[in-house]
């Protein structure tokens, strides 16, 4: 049975290098998958997934316009898909995680998202929203706070490492952007600031 699957954490924690390997892996067997990733991060290059340990492959984009069912199941027919991986999972609507929940159901095929849980003010995405209702399996990856515990929030910082508490939800970007830390220290991150 294929299920929907959501693989969530801080940042950090190597969400893109299990998606990378997991692909390998059906490769290795023989198999196809279809790896997608959101048209608004470009930190490693139009359409293309990177890890921070210097792992990498192609993705085909998506956007928001995106509607999934239809653009998976006509690669499907094209190559008979073992698997779909979404890198950045957050930026899908719910409209699109609905979406993907038939992919699994109807095409049969698993879907694994992998993103981040909350944003840097420790709401909810859209999408992440979205698949915590809708994913039959929920798998939380670990990351660690700089003082040891499990680091569950994404502090956003400036160019001076000083907490940002205001600002679009989405901004793009890494290690110079964002810390992932455990609630404790985010809370005292976000009430110094």
């Amino acid at each position: 049975m294929a299920k929907l699957y959501f693989y969530y954490s801080a940042m950090n924690a190597g969400k893109s290098t299990v998606l990378l390997q997991s692909s390998h892996n059906y490769k290795e067997r023989g198999m196809n998958t279809l790896l997608l990733t959101p048209e608004v991060d470009q930190r490693a290059g139009h359409g293309k997934i990177a890890s921070r340990i210097g792992l990498n492959a192609q993705a085909c984009v998506f956007s928001p316009q995106t509607q999934l069912f239809e653009f998976i199941e006509y690669r499907h027919q094209e190559e008979h898909l073992a698997c779909v991986l979404i890198d950045e999972a957050q930026f899908l609507t719910q409209t699109q995680v609905h979406q993907l929940a038939s992919v699994a159901d109807l095409i049969r095929i698993p879907v694994l998202c992998y993103g981040l849980r909350t944003d840097f003010q420790g709401q909810l995405f859209p999408g992440s929203a979205a698949l915590l209702g809708w994913a039959d399996d929920l798998i939380e990856l670990k990351t660690i706070c700089h003082c040891g515990r499990k680091a569950t929030m994404n502090l956003r910082i400036d160019s001076n490492g000083a907490p940002i508490k205001e600002g679009d939800q989405v901004e793009i970007g890494g290690n110079e952007s964002y810390v992932a830390m455990c609630r404790r220290h985010f809370i005292e991150a976000m009430n110094s600031a």
